[in-house]
């Protein structure tokens, strides 16, 4: 009965022994992947970054800079407000003129409903 204790002792000790490699092997194989995961990560940002700024180089070189387009729409608007201011300027006179003309040039006339 002896030997029958010592070899299920035996047969213990080993499946605690495999059990133990097994949980090894998991936990090598986790930070592995963990491993790989922080690699791929880290890879991914560096493309990323790098098509990003060949995509601000692009963008720079097609469009130009910002502030050369935002020049460019502000000095086109000044141009057009200085276009308007000027010609509200010459047709000032000419428009109140008309104005005036029209109030008090009053001809007075029947209304084609009335009827006598």
């Amino acid at each position: 009965m002896a030997s029958q204790t010592q070899g299920i002792q035996q047969l213990l000790q080993a499946e605690k022994k495999a059990a133990e490699k097994v949980a090894e092997a998991r936990r090598r194989k986790a930070n592995r992947l963990k491993q790989a995961k922080k690699e791929a990560d880290a890879e991914i940002n560096a493309y990323k970054a790098e098509r990003e700024r060949q995509y601000k180089e692009y963008e720079a070189k097609i469009l130009g800079s910002k502030g050369d387009m935002e020049t460019k729409i502000d000095a086109n608007t000044r141009q057009k407000i200085q276009e308007l201011n000027m010609n509200v300027q010459k047709n000032k006179e000419l428009a109140l003129s008309r104005l005036i003309n029209i109030c008090l040039d009053i001809k007075a006339e029947l209304h084609t409903n009335l009827r006598l």
